[in-house]
């Protein structure tokens, strides 16, 4: 698919689940505005003009103060926890930019040379240059664990004709509603907020929670996390059998400039040679983790001999 159908699917992912939106333009990175000009830079190089790594002593981390489960100013999120762990890797610094994941998050902060990776990005959006993937995941249903719906796997399932399903606007599971009738009926939540102050998410797990609807579909790390966070917990099954409208499942990479290709090969090495804790992180934050055949990953499979 060509951009920009495959673009907006893409964005749609991230927004869910990260909430980013009106990326920079991909003009933004090749002039390099915001760099600084002049002097060579250690350790980090100049790379055919172009600079890499502002201070080779520091990683810095592109990051939303307040978008839990992947990040917040108090080192909360797994994001965070994956940032530290490469930064003990490194032997470097750990620093952040932060600014809410809406409008300009791009542009102010890898774009502008503020730091220099983005923890979390759908692979194929070619606004920011893709590491290697470090996990992969997918839409999830969510649903009250002693309801009649909890065992829907299925947009298909017939059981929601009807149902009042919360839906975040404008994301890719919002076709399936479409496609299968069930928008008519459908609470909608904003695509984009101001994290600082608002969470689609969370008003959707607490509509699920007081019974305002019947069920939602949300992003599998948020999903995961919150469903886990409220009292009695709710129940999510992954979407992996739809038919007819977009894939909900994706593989999510980090983001660097386009010119630092030095730094990518080395966040890859890093994703590679510590996949297991990686995956170990994220379990704990209740993401829900697939493999290539769709199997999910969990501690137990973590432990298993190969």
């Amino acid at each position: 698919m060509k951009a920009p159908g495959r673009r907006r699917l893409l964005a749609g992912a991230a927004l869910c689940c990260a909430t980013l939106a009106a990326f920079a333009p991909a003009a933004l990175f090749a002039q390099g505005r915001g760099v600084p000009q002049g002097g060579d830079v250690q350790g980090g190089g100049v790379l055919q003009g172009g600079l890499e790594l502002v201070d080779p002593k520091v990683l810095r981390v592109c990051a939303d103060p307040n978008n839990l489960p992947f990040s917040n100013d108090k080192g909360q999120g797994f994001e965070n926890k994956v940032a530290e762990l490469f930064a003990a890797k490194l032997g470097k610094r750990l620093a952040y930019t932060y600014y809410p994941q809406a409008t300009g998050f791009v542009r102010m902060t890898l774009g502008s040379y503020r730091c220099d990776a983005i923890m979390g990005f759908p692979q194929g959006d070619d606004l920011v240059q893709s590491t290697n993937p470090y996990y992969r995941t997918a839409y999830a249903f969510v649903a009250k664990s002693d309801s009649p719906l909890a065992s829907v796997q299925t947009l298909a399932d017939p059981r929601l004709k009807g149902k009042r399903l919360g839906v975040v606007a404008g994301t890719p599971p919002a076709t399936d509603l479409v496609v299968n009738g069930l928008m008519p009926n459908a609470k909608s939540y904003p695509l984009v907020v101001d994290t600082r102050y608002d969470s689609s998410a969370l008003a959707m797990i607490k509509d699920i929670g007081s019974g305002a609807i019947d069920g939602g579909v949300l992003w599998g790390p948020m999903a995961g996390y919150y469903a886990a966070h409220v009292d009695p917990p709710l129940h999510i099954a992954l979407l992996l059998k739809e038919k007819g409208g977009p894939h909900l499942d994706y593989r999510i990479v980090m983001g660097v400039r386009p010119s630092d290709q030095n730094w990518k090969r080395q966040l890859n090495r890093l994703i590679a040679e510590n996949q297991p804790a990686i995956n170990k992180l994220l379990l704990d934050f209740g993401v829900p983790l697939l493999d290539e055949r769709d199997h999910p990953i969990t501690n137990a499979s973590l432990t298993q001999k190969p």
